[in-house]
């Protein structure tokens, strides 16, 4: 498998371009769905990305869009191939979060609100796994292994050579302050925090108690952006069942506004640093 193939951006890039087609023709999606006999349902999904497309569904669209340029439908075609291939986290199973994984894959930076719990690109392994048993106490223990190296293995971009994500995160006191396995993992995990905090491209902010209320009480979220102009940025809400990923404008717009007033209210990143540090000799005592 070429590694450098991204099938759920491929899927994202393709459904985008299926959904100026329509637009451009004037044509809603029951329109569509009408006309291929197949629910409205089927075609969202395919111009979100959160559904594989098969190159028969690119073709039908495209006469149903009218796309006389051979060259398009060609190219739309070999997305369409793309999007079909498999990740490297496919490797690992059935995984509840993999739209999410694929978009962090490509992602060229990534902010995030984390209220509760160190955000899973910065956590050690020990930390992952006692939080997993914690949080899923009916997890098998080959799932909740399998779920561990998954969180590794995505660590990776954090410290590529040639393209290390740009990463920047606000952590809750909150999230600091539970003890999630027992003191010494805590204290390891706080000196592995304060660790990354030094790599040029990795930012973490502490967001105290005594600010009060603050934007981020309605819960985790992330932003993806990336640096092809044609992936517009996703806001990622994480939820129990299922996932939220907000595309756009505007919606985005709003969670960046947030972003900016968390970041504010945060403690400076050297304080932030002292913080860690103060925090780690406290599980040590």
């Amino acid at each position: 498998m070429a590694s450098n193939v991204n099938p759920t951006v491929r899927r994202r890039r393709l459904g985008q371009e299926l959904r100026r087609l329509r637009e451009l023709k004037g044509m809603t999606a029951e329109e569509v769905a009408e006309r291929l006999l197949v629910s409205q349902s089927k075609i969202s999904r395919l111009e979100n990305g959160r559904r594989s497309i098969s190159q028969r569904d690119v073709r039908d669209l495209c006469g149903v869009y009218e796309v006389e340029d051979q060259r398009v439908v060609d190219s739309l075609m070999e997305m369409a191939r793309d999007s079909r291939q498999q990740g490297w986290w496919h490797s690992f199973g059935d995984i509840p979060y993999s739209v999410y994984i694929g978009l962090e894959t490509d992602a060229e930076s990534l902010r995030v609100y984390e209220p509760q719990l160190v955000t899973g690109l910065l956590q050690t392994p020990a930390y992952a796994e006692a939080l997993v048993r914690g949080a899923l106490p009916e997890t098998s223990a080959a799932d909740i292994e399998k779920r561990v190296q998954v969180r590794m293995r995505r660590q990776q971009r954090i410290h590529s050579d040639s393209n290390p994500l740009r990463l920047w995160v606000v952590l809750d006191e909150a999230a600091l302050r539970r003890v999630v396995g027992n003191e010494q993992i805590m204290r390891e995990q706080l000196e592995h925090l304060l660790e990354m905090s030094q790599l040029p491209h990795v930012t973490v902010q502490v967001l105290p108690f005594d600010v009060g209320a603050h934007p981020g009480l309605n819960g985790q979220y992330a932003i993806l952006e990336f640096a092809d102009a044609a992936d517009s940025s996703v806001v990622y809400l994480e939820g129990v069942t299922s996932d939220l990923y907000l595309e756009k404008a505007p919606d985005v717009g709003k969670y960046a506004v947030m972003y900016e007033h968390l970041r504010a209210q945060s403690l400076s990143v050297e304080l932030s640093r002292q913080y860690l540090g103060n925090a780690a000799k406290a599980y040590a005592r």
